[in-house]
């Protein structure tokens, strides 16, 4: 089976709205927010590990570290591939406010894990599942209003 030259112009566009162009899409934005999402998690994770693990960094500073290494990180893949419109020209406040979300969410994050868990009974991995997606939601429209719109 091969696939029609139409057809491939139509999935080679269709990539091209997903992945290359520029776009004021919220769906695509979210998708795309869920792999910058993603990018974070992993940096945050594994700078917490290598930190803590090889450099012999005390967990707890591991954690603060790595946490800010993830928020630079989704905040630089955000505004280079997610969001290309802005609404402060100042980086610094943009920034700023970029971190008080980011702070939000993980406030949000402690907060429903231990809710779930502790009030509902879930098992820890299953909170943290449910919470993941409330706080993507969080932190896509909190930081698309307020900062990309």
């Amino acid at each position: 089976m091969t696939i029609k030259s139409k057809d491939r112009s139509q999935i080679k566009n269709l990539l091209g709205e997903l992945l290359k162009h520029p776009t004021s899409s919220t769906r695509i934005q979210f998708f795309r927010y869920v792999f910058v999402g993603g990018t974070a998690f992993i940096v945050d994770f594994l700078s917490l590990f290598i930190l803590t693990d090889y450099f012999g960094i005390y967990y707890i500073i591991s954690a603060a570290l790595a946490f800010i290494l993830g928020l630079v990180t989704n905040y630089l893949l955000s505004i280079r591939w997610v969001f290309n419109q802005r609404n402060i020209n100042n980086k610094t406040i943009e920034f700023t406010l970029f971190a008080v979300i980011g702070i939000i969410g993980l406030v949000l994050n402690e907060l429903f894990i231990w809710f779930f868990t502790s009030e509902l009974g879930f098992y820890y991995m299953i909170s943290k599942i449910i919470t993941a997606i409330i706080i993507l939601f969080w932190n896509f429209f909190a930081r698309k209003i307020t900062l990309f719109q």
